[in-house]
Formats: structure tokens, C-alpha cells, sequence
């Protein structure tokens, strides 16, 4: 059976990482999913320069970089490139972030995008899910 891909946006990782409850358990089973194949999982690639300016001085940075060698190896890249940041500019939606994580979403044909935000995706095109509610879709 072929994986559902599925981008994930970066406050998962960032609960999964700093065990930030009550969210970090519904986080690390998103993560596990995508590290045993049973999704392809996205992060947008501005994720990691996110992740880095947020966390660095929360974990340290050498700390930080090893966790993004880490989602380097289980997650694909979504990609962010002109045309990316162009469509999510003119798309409508109100935060500029979550436009371009919708059109780097939309990009690698992602089926949804897991979010604890899923109201800010409302107009994305894109059903967004809380882990939570992707945990228990049928597979």
C-alpha cells in the first residue's frame, strides 16, 4: 500500500522535541509514522531555519543542529522557491507562514497537512489535521 503524504507542520516537531504536553505523545506517533514508511512525511524547508532560530537558545546549538540532521534523514524537504513564495503571497490566506507551508505543501502533493493550527488552513485546499485526528483515519 502505497504512504499517505502528509506535510507536517513545525509545531509538531517542535512539541516532539521539547515534550511539550499535552501535545508531545500524539507528536512522537506522527513522527514514528513517517520514520516506519507508513506516511511520506514532508517538512516544509523552512521548518529547519525555524526550528533552528527557536530552539537554539532553548537547547543550544549544537544540540539544535543535531536534531536537524535528525528530521534530515526521516523526513523529505519540502521545497520553498520563488514560485512557491510567489503563490503563497497572492493565495489569500492571512499569515504569511502557514501560506507558504500550504503551496510547499500543495507542491509535493501532499494529502494533508498535520498542524496543531488547522483552522489557519482553512482556505489552504489542503485538509489540515491535528495529529490527533490523523491518527485515527483509516490507513
Amino acid at each position: 500500500m502505497k504512504a499517505i503524504r502528509a506535510l507536517i507542520d513545525t509545531n509538531i516537531i517542535i512539541d516532539m522535541i521539547i515534550k511539550r504536553e499535552p501535545f508531545v505523545e500524539a507528536s512522537q506517533q506522527i513522527y514514528d509514522l513517517a520514520g516506519e514508511g507508513e506516511i511520506k512525511g514532508y517538512l516544509c524547508a523552512t521548518t529547519f531555519t525555524n526550528f533552528q532560530y527557536i530552539l537554539r537558545r532553548l537547547l543550544g546549538p549544537s544540540v539544535t543542529l543535531r536534531h536537524i540532521r535528525t528530521l534530515l534523514s526521516a523526513f523529505a524537504v519540502a521545497p520553498v522557491d520563488q514560485a512557491i513564495l510567489t503563490a503563497a503571497a497572492n493565495n489569500g490566506m492571512k499569515d504569511f507562514e502557514d501560506a507558504v507551508i500550504c503551496e510547499s505543501a500543495k507542491r509535493v502533493k501532499a494529502k494533508y497537512i498535520i498542524t496543531r493550527d488547522s483552522k489557519d488552513f482553512a482556505h489552504c485546499g489542503i485538509p489540515a489535521l491535528t495529529p490527533a485526528e490523523f491518527l485515527v483515519l483509516p490507513r
